[in-house]
């Protein structure tokens, strides 16, 4: 079957009476080039007051200076800020404060002179009077905090920078060399309106309550001061403006808390001697009705295990009624012998066959298990007694939002965590912890898939991938049910190729007391009662019905995200009409729905349209919503609305975008040699001439049509393809969709990319010869395949590929210490057996073992510090196309991680791969790094670019 482009026949009738208008301006546009990327913007940022008066964004290039800008609703400029970042409007809407970012220029000179920190150029403080527009800047401040709630005042402490070396002349024989002093921190409390400030000086960490009414600050001693009297946490209630010591000395202060209503305050503290080698945390409390903070636990505290202790990385909190603090305990560490001599001892990883973990995940996880602590509660108002919630083998504890419930939920995969070296995720143990004695109640066993807590933590609720089912089990009643039993759609994912049990789509939130859960399949939304009695479908169908994903969708500014604290869902007004976010499958559109959950219907349609929404958030007291929208040829701008279709454009990025040759997207179809129904993007040139040939590139990963409408800004790449660039010089680009059979992945490739190639090169205007493949990662191994199994390419990148799946099976992860297995057994490389079990099919999978049949000229780019697959492939790779005597580069990045992160280094593989490319594809000039190469001698000097 012929390719298929989703275009109608008028949009292309259109298309060529526009094509002869515009050819004079469409020629007069020029080709992308190397030096656009630093002035490309991004609004990276963006808020709206709660009653919705006043909006900022951020406009920041790549490489450069940001621009804060400061305007109305009606797009109204109010102001703008320079080079502002962690911006904020207080709580009470009148202000907007930021801290202002030096000169790019200036930071880069510094670090060219190399700077030590304290000489660097240093951040400014801005104060935006929203009213007046006046705004106010604070030299040398580090960082700044406002209460949650109230806007009256806010705190900031500044550094000053290092006095300059005095160079005058002196007499050196006579004076002594005097160490230049170390500025000292300044916290200061000001007052937004009056502008009036309170400074202590030596202030470090300092906290709001969430009134704003009290602020909590440590102090620092005096350089040389041993006894530090004046050092420690003060309390300075903002109303009478006093300030009180309650807590002496030097010491570690951390994990500072205040209850809900600001009448108490915890923290642990660690006043030992500065060369101990134990720490001993202690954890205090303070009321204001006393003079200092007391200790309320400690080691040797009733409740505390023997030769426990306090921790330090514990978080501290109180439940939000106020009778409860949460906190962190530990086995207290063995002391290192420091009488030992170290250079006659050892240094060795022991490695053992029942160890939970391999020794290289140990020590990737060292300074997160040296911290690990134990889930803890206390009464500080009654009895004080300590009750563990949790310890080594129930170690993983998760609280309500509130914590005002009596029990906690709590995990265990103790005993079943070596097997997660060639599976993913453990099995686990559910527990329901009562924080009022600390008993514990078994749930369920061996579960595998995602568990939580219902907000007021009458439930707990999971979905077991074994059997793609979910679960809720009422604690105080000891029942659990099945709640989708008997339903005729799954809530596992329905487009799950690999060869492990699906996950499912998760849930969407809670009613308030909850009521009802909601849980969502592929398309649709279901409401649950917790007991199974009542199920409704929210709606209505409508979503898998027309192939459209409804995902509910929580705007309030105050909220983070769909979740707050780890494992708390959301809690969604079931009084007011749902705003639900909508994906056409088929059309890739997205756009805006309305749902109601007292009477489920079809969802009202608001706006579908061929954008990407981002950034989407809506006033807290408003009827305002802010987003940014875009495609393929939009920039993403912000837009403000009341009801997402009149809208008003507030930013305006990338003007310069106009005069340059962009593009177009669109959604291809065609048949695949087995009958599969296929779908990739086209790209092609904003000049495109369909009486032209054009050579085609195609770029794959897995799936990638869901981004039909994705911006792709011209930005040096870590490795993948750069659409919008290639296509602006000419190339059109094919990001095919590839579907996977189990234990063929390669085979799925060649029927996916190949086919859509093949049906590609029937067009007048591709040039058949002039094809080519490039990947990253697990697209790099892809192209690795497919250039053993086909003549079809000109030219290949592949970047950081695994060519040998049996040596890269016993391999290590090096970022996370894991063992290769998993993947190959269970996840992306899909083999779905061991190596002993088929060893074929990781011999036919392995481009290695045919890397005879290549003809294709191929880059590798795999860097020396990539910790996700191992470096060692890319050079069996190299070493053995070498031994060949076929055409390949490799690329090592010194350094370098699995993807480019150093900015300089994704501009020089930019640059290659457009020289490789334009040589292969265009016929242009081999660069020399391309015909010569570049010997170690003029490493750093000759970078073998071409013209």
């Amino acid at each position: 079957m012929n390719i298929q482009f989703l275009t109608t026949m008028q949009k292309i009738s259109t298309f060529l009476i526009l094509l002869f208008v515009g050819t004079a301006t469409m020629a007069q546009k020029k080709p992308l080039d190397h030096g656009v990327y630093d002035g490309w913007q991004s609004v990276s940022s963006s808020a709206i007051t709660k009653d919705g008066h006043f909006i900022y964004y951020v406009v920041s290039p790549q490489e450069g200076d940001a621009q804060l800008a400061i305007t109305t609703p009606e797009n109204k400029p109010v102001g703008h800020i320079d080079r502002a970042v962690n911006a904020g409007f207080s709580p009470d809407g009148k202000f907007l404060i930021a801290l202002i970012k030096p000169f790019y220029s200036d930071t880069r000179e510094a670090k060219i002179k190399k700077k030590k920190p304290d000489e660097m150029p240093k951040d400014s403080l801005a104060i935006f009077t929203l009213e007046t527009s006046a705004l106010h800047k604070i030299p040398h401040v580090k960082s700044y905090k406002t209460p949650e709630e109230s806007g009256e005042y806010m705190a900031y402490i500044s550094e000053p920078a290092t006095a300059p070396k005095d160079t005058s002349e002196t007499d050196t024989s006579q004076t002594k060399k005097t160490a230049r002093k170390k500025p000292q921190p300044t916290l200061h409390v000001r007052h937004l309106t009056s502008g009036e400030e309170v400074t202590f000086e030596r202030a470090d960490a300092y906290h709001f309550s969430k009134d704003g009414k009290i602020l909590v600050y440590t102090r620092k001693p005096e350089e040389k001061d041993s006894l530090g009297a004046d050092a420690g946490l003060y309390y300075y209630d903002l109303e009478t403006k006093k300030s009180q010591h309650i807590s002496t000395g030097k010491g570690e202060y951390k994990n500072i808390t205040f209850d809900e209503v600001a009448s108490q305050i915890a923290f642990t503290a660690d006043k030992s001697p500065e060369k101990s080698l134990q720490k001993a945390f202690n954890l205090y409390y303070y009321i204001p009705s006393q003079d200092t903070a007391i200790i309320i636990a400690q080691r040797g505290t009733s409740g505390i295990p023997q030769n426990w202790y306090i921790s330090g990385d514990g978080n501290v909190r109180f439940s939000k009624n106020g009778e409860k603090l949460f906190f962190g305990i530990a086995p207290v560490p063995p002391v290192k012998d420091t009488t030992l001599v170290e250079f006659e001892h050892a240094k060795v990883d022991i490695w053992h066959w029942q160890d939970d973990y391999l020794q290289t995940q140990q020590l990737v996880n060292l300074r997160r298990e040296q911290n690990r602590n134990y889930l803890a509660v206390t009464y500080p108002k009654q009895g004080r007694n300590v009750i563990p919630l949790a310890d080594e083998q129930l170690p993983d504890t998760r609280l309500t939002k509130d914590a005002d419930n009596e029990f906690a939920l709590a995990t265990t995969d103790i005993g079943r965590r070596i097997e997660t070296q060639w599976q993913t995720g453990a099995f686990q143990d559910i527990y329901a912890v009562s924080s009022i004695n600390g008993s514990r109640k078994k749930i369920a066993e061996n579960i595998r898939g995602s568990i939580g807590l219902s907000p007021t933590g009458k439930y707990i609720v999971w979905f077991n991938r074994l059997d793609a089912n979910w679960y809720c089990h009422d604690i105080q009643l000891g029942k659990t049910v099945l709640l989708n039993e008997d339903l005729p759609v799954s809530f596992a994912d329905e487009d799950n190729d690999v060869p492990d049990e699906p996950n499912g789509y998760g849930i969407a939130g809670w009613s308030e007391s909850d009521e009802e859960l909601f849980i969502y399949d592929k398309y649709d939304i279901w409401a649950f009662h917790p007991d199974g009695t009542e199920r409704k479908l929210v709606t209505n169908g409508t979503g898998r019905n027309h192939q459209i994903t409804f995902r509910y969708r929580d705007l309030k500014e105050e909220r983070s995200g769909m979740f707050g604290r780890r494992g708390t869902p959301s809690v969604i007004d079931t009084k007011k009409p749902l705003i639900l976010s909508s994906f056409n499958h088929i059309s890739k559109e997205n756009g805006w729905y309305t749902a109601n959950l007292h009477n489920p219907r079809d969802p009202k349609e608001i706006v579908t349209a061929p954008y990407r929404y981002g950034q989407t958030k809506e006033a807290e007291d408003a009827n305002y919503y802010l987003y940014t929208k875009e495609n393929f040829t939009s920039s993403p701008d912000l837009y403000m609305s009341t009801d997402f279709v009149k809208e008003t454009k507030l930013s305006s990025t990338n003007p310069q975008q106009q005069g340059y040759n962009w593009g177009t997207a669109e959604l291809v179809k065609w048949t695949t040699p087995k009958g599969y129904a296929a779908e990739g993007i086209l790209y092609k040139p904003e000049d495109f001439d369909a009486t032209k040939k054009y050579p085609v590139i195609a770029y794959f990963y897995e799936r990638l049509s869901d981004r039909l409408y994705n911006y792709n800004p011209p930005a040096p790449t870590p490795s993948r393809l750069n659409i919008s660039f290639f296509v602006s010089n000419g190339y059109l680009v094919f990001a095919p969709d590839i579907h996977y059979e189990i234990g063929h992945p390669g085979q799925s490739a060649e029927e996916y990319v190949n086919s859509g190639m093949e049906e590609l090169k029937k067009q007048s205007w591709v040039d058949g010869e002039k094809l080519a493949i490039q990947g990253q990662s697990w697209g790099g191994y892809q192209v690795a395949h497919l250039i053993t199994r086909t003549p079809m390419y000109a030219a290949a990148w592949s970047g950081a590929p695994v060519v040998n799946m049996t040596s890269a099976y016993g391999g290590i992860r090096w970022d996370s210490g894991m063992n290769r297995q998993f993947q190959y057994e269970r996840t992306q490389s899909r083999i779905g057996a061991t190596l002993w079990e088929k060893p074929e099919l990781y011999i036919e999978n392995s481009p290695l073992f045919h890397l005879p049949n290549v003809t294709t000229p191929v880059v590798i780019m795999h860097n020396d510090e990539d910790g996700a697959v191992p470096w060692y492939q890319g050079i069996e790779m190299f070493t053995a196309l070498r031994r060949l005597q076929k055409p390949v580069w490799l690329l090592n990045y010194n350094g370098e991680a699995h993807n480019l992160v150093q900015r300089q280094n994704r501009k020089d593989i930019q640059r290659r791969q457009l020289e490789f490319f334009d040589h292969f594809l265009k016929g242009k000039p081999a660069a020399r790094w391309i015909d010569k190469g570049v010997p170690a001698t003029t490493k750093g000097i000759d970078w073998g670019f071409g013209n």
